[in-house]
């Protein structure tokens, strides 16, 4: 597996540096600038399917979009100031990733579709994700449990992305792992404070964590399109990453003083395009300007 350093073509230079070359210190990564793959090489390397490297940006860039929305869905009504602000900031990061992945998808399938065709022009059925992005947002204590499983999942997927045989991916990977980190911490920070804080402060994350341990067991089916990449040194196999996880949830759970949900049966939904009722809401609301208005520009 090639390392960050070997991430280099020798037509167009680096494909890490050449995603970096119009990074704004003012924004997340991947929202400052126009068009998220200018200068990089989108070639798709070869031995790997098109087609499903286009599929498999689209699951991840789906996870970033709608955990995104989720997250943003919480300004102006988190416990604290700093809490918004913290929470805005991961959502910045994840619609980053999301950006460079649907212009990955774009251009991986030569349709030549870009990230806002792709964000609000698809129906809910041609939507990725997995339902746990989606699910209806409760309180803080349900936040912070969520995005704990997430960016505890998407870490460990990214670790082994990094070494990717699609220079892009590789690239969004090694630059993602430095924020989804944080984010990790963030949610570990609090998951641990509330559960090892008052009786209310603990029920609350308690009933955060039953509500959405239902769709853990869905990070780890792999879909027929993430094992085929996997073989083919492109993607990873989600099922790879459970050890991972499963560790660094028993160490936070454990200093939180908490144990872990009973898992529950799931079967694959998100990734075939199966959704809860809460995505039809999501859509409606994040896609409704953009159906409104098609051929504007902004």
């Amino acid at each position: 597996m090639p390392s960050s350093d070997d991430l280099h073509d020798p037509d167009t230079g680096n494909a890490y540096e050449a995603l970096n070359e119009a990074d704004d210190p003012r924004w997340a990564y991947g929202t400052g600038f126009a068009d998220p793959l200018d200068g990089v090489d989108t070639r798709v390397p070869e031995g790997v399917d098109g087609a499903d490297l286009a599929a498999y940006c689209l699951m991840l860039g789906d996870d970033a979009l709608i955990m995104s929305h989720r997250l943003q869905e919480w300004c102006t009504r988190a416990p604290e100031l700093e809490e918004e602000v913290a929470l805005a900031n991961i959502a910045l990061d994840l619609l980053g990733h999301a950006r460079l992945l649907l212009s990955r998808a774009g251009a991986a399938d030569g349709s030549g579709r870009d990230e806002d065709t792709l964000a609000f022009l698809r129906d809910e059925g041609e939507f990725r994700n997995v339902r746990l992005a989606e699910v209806e947002n409760g309180d803080f204590g349900q936040a912070v449990a969520r995005l704990l499983i997430f960016a505890t999942w998407r870490l460990a997927l990214l670790g082994r992305l990094a070494g990717s045989r699609d220079p892009v991916l590789a690239a969004v990977a090694v630059k993602g792992l430095k924020e989804v980190a944080y984010h990790r911490d963030y949610a570990a920070g609090w998951v641990v404070r509330l559960g090892d804080g008052t009786p209310y402060s603990r029920k609350r994350v308690v009933e955060g964590l039953e509500s959405v341990w239902p769709f853990v067991g869905e990070l780890f089916i792999p879909h027929e399109v993430e094992s085929r990449l996997a073989a083919a040194g492109a993607g990873v196999d989600p099922s790879d990453l459970r050890e991972e996880f499963d560790a660094v949830l028993d160490q936070v759970l454990s200093a939180a003083t908490l144990t872990r949900p009973v898992d529950a049966v799931t079967a694959a939904g998100g990734r075939s395009g199966v959704h809860t009722n809460a995505m039809a809401e999501i859509l409606a609301e994040m896609q409704s300007v953009a159906r409104a208005h098609p051929e504007a520009t902004w």
